[in-house]
């Protein structure tokens, strides 16, 4: 294994803001977040953040909220949670987890907003229940926040952001003030994304791919 991997495996096993299945303190923070950020800030997430660019941008961007980053690989977690250390970041976190599992993690009502940015497709029928942006998560997202939380999505991909925008037409998901744009860089809407960018949003705004985005918030139950 090459020298450089073993050193971000051994970085995420001892460092305190990556929480993965190894570690003994994995799931002990589910409805207690505000114990290990030392306040009761308000939680936003960044499901499925690959090298978190979100969270760590956006934590530097408003200390006033907490950012917790999601992903199954450990490789991508660890530019966060390096890039969180380096820059004196006290307000995120990250975890290790297939995000199905999001409930093992946050209680009804804790998270007050959901970043989805530039998740993959997923674009066979036969992985549907996959999409991050899906019904299935949707459901999932709508249980663990409470009334007015605030959804916001990112994609290169017209197809999925189609998939997503004909999923929230879902009477029982109960939104409002959905806003979006099939073309974000010529839309009155470009500032809501801070200048944060993706590696892979770079990538396809380099190729002259357009950017879809879109937010919304949940009704009362």
């Amino acid at each position: 294994m090459a020298r450089k991997k073993l050193m971000r495996f051994k970085w995420n096993e001892e460092v305190h803001n990556l929480f993965q299945p190894e570690k003994e303190n994995y799931k002990a923070y589910k409805g207690k977040w505000n114990e290990y950020f030392k306040n009761d800030h308000p939680i936003i997430l960044e499901v499925g953040c690959g090298r978190a660019e979100y969270t760590t941008g956006l934590a530097a961007l408003f200390p006033e909220n907490n950012y917790i980053g999601l992903d199954i690989k450990g490789a991508r977690l660890w530019k966060g949670s390096s890039l969180s250390v380096e820059q004196g970041l006290n307000n995120t976190a990250f975890i290790r987890t297939k995000l199905q599992n999001l409930e093992d993690f946050f209680l009804p009502g804790e998270v007050k907003g959901i970043w989805i940015t530039f998740p993959d497709p997923k674009p066979r029928e036969s992985e549907a229940k996959l999409r991050l942006s899906g019904l299935r998560f949707m459901n999932i997202y709508r249980k663990l926040m409470p009334d007015g939380g605030k959804v916001f999505f990112k994609t290169d991909n017209r197809a999925l952001f189609d998939h997503t925008l004909e999923v929230l037409q879902d009477a029982s998901l109960k939104i409002t003030n959905l806003v979006f744009t099939h073309d974000l860089y010529q839309s009155d809407l470009l500032s809501e994304h801070y200048g944060i960018q993706t590696t892979y949003e770079k990538t396809y705004l380099n190729q002259g791919v357009p950017i879809n985005y879109l937010k919304f918030d949940f009704l009362p139950k």
